[in-house]
């Protein structure tokens, strides 16, 4: 299978003089409204003059990027990619666009992360990232995985500093590169009055039946804390509470609602961490990889910035 698209008859050079920005909008208004009709309206413009718009972007890509149906326009496998890459590039254009008109003159990086990296790893990476802040700045994100991840493949990130969501990137269907940078360790806590917090060790079956707050179900802590229990031969139990923070849930645990798992780092940092204690838990949950995340293409200048900030260069 070739690796370079020229190899097979392609010509990048064809789309660079063929295509023009408002084919772009054409591609991604198609897709949001599923027919000529919706996105003539969208684009303030004539079915008929849309569809002669449309023809020349099929004839552009030199492929149907459609089809039609009794329910409107489907995009085709080809289509899809386009319009990807069309959405893509409106939204870096809009990004640049933004940077050159900043006064002064900036470099923007966006930066995914779950709040525990965000609030425990991030703050000394973005210092060294801005320096000064004259010339960088930069714009964090602090969601789910999976939230981060649509946001990144949609353009709207430059990369992810997240837990490794092995199974994100074959479901988008778009190529994302991996940088691991540590392994987070992660800690079972209890109120601290509570007799698992006192016990020497504890197993997990004895911890099935106890109240837990628990992190979102999409939540990589949460499939690791489900996986330990489904190993030990046990049903996962059901939070009383269930809480994205982990700071949030260093708090509701130290209230006595329950048991719960969170980064080790968050525990360092947590203004009610004296009121809880890491329960000694066998087997403890695995550590879970932390990674630099980011699109395989196209090239984002962007990324280096915060590569170095990372200490992943030089």
């Amino acid at each position: 299978m070739p690796t370079d698209p020229r190899a097979s008859g392609f010509d990048p050079r064809r789309l660079v003089a063929r295509l023009r920005f408002r084919h772009l909008q054409l591609l991604v208004a198609l897709q949001r409204g599923g027919s000529l009709r919706a996105a003539a309206a969208e684009l303030s413009l004539t079915q008929p003059a849309l569809s002669k718009a449309l023809g020349e972007v099929e004839a552009a890509f030199g492929a149907r990027l459609f089809t039609r149906g009794p329910r409107g326009l489907s995009p085709t496998p080809r289509g899809e990619i386009a319009i990807r890459g069309a959405a893509l590039l409106l939204e870096e254009l809009a990004h640049v666009g933004a940077e050159t008109w900043a006064e002064p003159a900036i470099t923007l990086v966006r930066v995914g992360a779950p709040p525990f990296v965000a609030q425990g790893v991030l703050p000394e990476v973005l210092a060294r990232l801005v320096g000064d802040g004259q010339t960088v700045r930069a714009q964090l994100m602090e969601e789910r995985v999976p939230l981060l991840v649509t946001a990144l493949l949609d353009g709207r990130l430059d990369a992810l500093v997240t837990t490794y969501p092995a199974e994100m990137p074959e479901a988008a269907g778009q190529p994302l590169r991996f940088e691991r940078l540590f392994d987070a360790d992660f800690a079972v806590i209890a109120p601290a009055d509570h007799p698992a917090a006192r016990a020497r060790r504890i197993t997990w079956p004895r911890l099935a039946g106890e109240p837990w707050v628990m992190p979102a179900r999409s939540s990589m802590v949460r499939r690791m804390m489900e996986g330990v229990f489904h190993r030990e031969g046990l049903a996962a139990p059901q939070p009383v509470v269930e809480s994205t923070s982990p700071m949030s849930n260093v708090r509701l645990v130290a209230q006595g609602i329950g048991l719960s798992a969170v980064p080790a780092a968050t525990l360092r940092g947590a203004p009610d961490a004296q009121r809880v204690r890491r329960v000694r838990v066998h087997p403890p949950i695995p550590p879970g990889p932390v990674a630099l995340v980011y699109r395989a293409s196209p090239l984002n200048p962007r990324l280096a910035l915060l590569r170095r900030a990372l200490g992943l260069d030089g």
